[in-house]
């Protein structure tokens, strides 16, 4: 999980990709990493990683658990801004 702001941003290298802070966890094997997009709110990412953590330790599925955290952020925070910065990546 790389909550700071603005995780998933990077250079792109022509035939590579994006160089960034979540292709250096895949290269070190991590098997997903959850980035975010742009500059995130500090109570609405605080939200989230608290349900996402929840959930994550309930089902042990990353991706039904981002999916069900966002959805809980969005009923306090409707705005994306809030809860859509953050991605997937496996």
């Amino acid at each position: 999980m790389l909550s700071a702001c603005e995780t998933g941003v990077g250079d792109i290298s022509s035939g590579e990709g994006v160089y960034g802070l979540q292709r250096s966890m895949q290269i070190a094997g991590a098997q997903a990493v959850i980035i975010s997009l742009w500059k995130v709110n500090d109570e609405a990412t605080q939200a989230l990683m608290t349900y996402f953590y929840a959930f994550y330790l309930k089902n042990k599925n990353h991706r039904k658990s981002l999916l069900q955290a966002q959805l809980m952020v969005r009923k306090q925070f409707p705005h994306p801004y809030f809860w859509g910065a953050f991605v997937l990546l496996e």
